[in-house]
């Protein structure tokens, strides 16, 4: 059937019973991400079936990693270039609706990885059969780069499991397992991954009827009418999350699916245009470039870290969930503290870290083995990683290293979680200081992604090397950065922290004073922010920091640390907090924020970013901006400080800065660096 047809990426094989198995494999990467070359292939492909037609078709993967993880990111980034994003995702979705119109059964066959256009082409498919392994995830995440499905994939999915299934899936950008999408109607049947062709050859010779209920739902929830009440409720939900300037695409996917209707030529038609528009705005390539400085992180723990047990001094909260998070990824760990007692809260919070992580009770019980309580220390002599969790306490801390330094195998390193403590004032008491470093985890270690890596001029770079591998392991994103004061993110975020409070003492709100951050694009305003991480630990950084920075901390902090008012932990802080939750007073209906309220919260953010930049905290500003956003969540929208520097200009902000200080002091002088912008 196939003859002549020279193919590099696509395996084909016709079987006695006229079933073609095709097999993706593209030659030149580990994953089967759907390159120009790979569709050129696939559409010389499909023109032979559209001839030859044969019994049924099933496409299937070559690779052991997954099905296909999407589009080739890097060269969509190629045609933004050109101006040829419309052509290509037209190009797509026609070979992707000739598929659709395949006389014959077609199944797609998944394992592992399906995401964007990998889903896109199982939804072009008549059916889909998943395997039940574990990894298998199938997902439409475009809406994280700034997009939404267009190659077909956002006017199938409706159709197929109905409006408000369907953009759940696109509007959360959230993967699905194999019994999850089988549920829900996306996926026909679930097979064990030794069985999956057969199960999709199966599904060819004998395609299933889809249950009424799922077609009605389908159809019911497309129509005309039903679009124009379910959208506006659509909008009300992603509104919360979201601003439509920050993040358009979700609007648009709304906006697109409530207005185009008639035949599937038509709706296609308005998925590319809206697609296209979308992927040209500042927001899509910022979040394209993030992606990208994602995977860049992700690189630098490509190597071995021989660590496979851990022992954490400290059993605080971030003590206590390190070690947690440690034991939740495979690591043997032992947590050290004064007394059990000390000890027993970071157990019971890891166990319901495990409830919630770990849905099979064997493989619960198994993670909750792996973490043991460990007064006395014994776990030293036998980790392959000490982590050091305690109090910020430079004389306390080095007591601590001199009695775990003399039981350290000859191979194991030494690592400080300390938030601000130069890492050479640490280091200076050591024998072995090439095996030491710093390890900066999150709060909440569970949610933040980034560990900040700290180095000192003894550090050896294979100790860097290790231990970023070692983040690798547990699923984290490690940056190295120099040991100075408050490393990066702490250095960052302090001055726009300490400017939010400064801007409280004189009377502006904290509910306005977050509102200003919001509408930037921050996660969280800075106050909230305070009074979560601890207004006693916002202090402790804050000693350590402001004479490095030149700064002066607020009179109101120092006021409600000696008041025990510690924030959301004592349900008291700048907010008070219930559930959980901070109860923020109502401005009045006519009160307005000073103009350059918001300047004066981002700018001395901006302005630290560049400095670090310019002293080489780290080593350029890719790795700059990827700490800053995954470490503080700045707008991601935004692309980073260093990038929101550049695509707003150095000279409009340095102006701005040169205005704030004229108002409000010399804390907004620009620092160095502003001119390599």
């Amino acid at each position: 059937m196939f003859d002549g047809l020279q193919c590099r990426h696509w395996r084909t094989e016709t079987r006695s019973d006229r079933i073609v198995v095709l097999t993706l494999d593209r030659a030149d990467d580990k994953v089967n991400a759907l390159s120009r070359a790979v569709l050129d292939e696939l559409e010389l492909i499909v023109e032979r079936l559209a001839i030859e037609r044969p019994a049924g078709v099933v496409f299937a993967s070559g690779k052991a990693a997954g099905f296909i993880p999407g589009a080739d990111i890097r060269e969509f980034q190629q045609f933004d270039a050109e101006g040829s994003t419309l052509d290509r995702i037209q190009a797509g979705q026609r070979l992707f609706q000739r598929i659709a119109e395949l006389p014959m059964p077609t199944v797609a066959a998944i394992h592992g990885h399906c995401m964007g256009g990998g889903t896109e082409l199982a939804l072009a498919c008549r059916h889909r059969v998943a395997s039940d392994q574990d990894d298998t995830r199938i997902g439409l995440p475009e809406v994280k780069l700034g997009i939404y499905p267009g190659w077909g994939g956002s006017v199938r999915l409706p159709l197929l499991v109905g409006a408000p299934a369907a953009m759940d899936l696109m509007l959360t950008g959230r993967a699905l397992s194999a019994k999850a999408a089988r549920a829900m109607g996306l996926i026909d049947q679930v097979a064990a991954p030794a069985l999956l062709l057969d199960a999709a050859i199966g599904l060819a010779q004998r395609p299933p009827t889809r249950p009424v209920q799922q077609r009605l739902l389908a159809w019911a929830s497309n129509l005309w009418p039903v679009r124009q009440i379910l959208a506006p409720i659509l909008v009300k939900q992603v509104a919360r999350k979201a601003r439509r300037e920050h993040y358009p695409a979700p609007f648009a996917l709304i906006d697109t699916w409530r207005r185009a209707g008639g035949s599937m030529q038509a709706r296609l038609a308005a998925e590319a245009r809206s697609v296209a528009r979308l992927a040209k705005t500042d927001t899509a390539r910022n979040l394209v470039r993030v992606y990208f400085l994602q995977e860049a992180l992700k690189g630098l723990g490509g190597g071995d870290h021989g660590i496979t047990s851990v022992h954490v001094v400290g059993a605080g909260v971030m003590g206590g969930d390190i070690a947690a998070w440690c034991a939740l990824k495979g690591m043997r760990v032992s947590v050290q503290d004064r007394e059990l007692a000390s000890i027993e809260p970071a157990l019971a919070r890891a166990a319901t870290l495990f409830e919630k992580k770990v849905r099979d009770p064997e493989q619960r019980a198994a993670t909750l083995a792996r973490l043991n309580a460990d007064v006395e220390g014994s776990g030293v002599s036998g980790a392959d990683l000490v982590i050091e969790a305690i109090f910020e306490n430079l004389d306390a801390k080095r007591a601590l290293f001199a009695d775990v330094e003399a039981r350290l195998t000859p191979i194991a390193l030494l690592a400080s979680n300390t938030s601000s403590i130069p890492l050479a004032d640490l280091a200076s008491g050591l024998a072995h200081r090439e095996r030491f470093a710093g390890l900066h985890f999150f709060n909440p270690v569970a949610m933040m992604p980034l560990v900040e890596i700290v180095r000192h001029d003894a550090m050896a770079d294979a100790t860097a090397d290790r231990l970023a591998a070692f983040c690798r392991a547990i699923g984290k994103l490690p940056v190295v950065v120099a040991g100075s004061p408050g490393f990066l993110v702490n250095r960052v975020l302090f001055p726009y922290m300490l400017e939010a409070m400064t801007c409280y003492n004189e009377g502006i709100p904290g509910p306005a004073i977050d509102r200003a951050a919001l509408a930037f694009g921050m996660p969280m305003g800075p106050i909230e922010l305070a009074d979560t991480v601890g207004l006693d630990i916002a202090a402790s950084v804050a000693r350590v920091l402001t004479p490095f920075l030149g700064l002066e901390i607020p009179k109101g902090l120092e006021g409600k640390i000696e008041s025990g008012k510690r924030g959301r932990k004592d349900g008291q802080g700048f907010y008070t907090w219930e559930n959980g939750r901070a109860r923020k007073p109502e401005l009045p209906k006519d009160y307005r924020a000073p103009d350059d309220l918001q300047d004066r919260l981002i700018l001395p953010l901006v302005n630290e970013a560049v400095a670090c930049l310019h002293e080489g905290v780290v080593a350029d500003a890719d790795l700059l901006d990827a700490g800053v956003i995954f470490g503080t969540g700045f707008a991601p929208f935004r692309g980073g400080p260093i990038q929101y520097a550049r695509q707003t200009g150095a000279a409009v902000l340095t102006t701005r800065l040169r205005a704030l200080a004229d108002r409000h002091g010399p804390r907004f002088a620009a620092k160095p660096g502003w001119d390599a912008l």
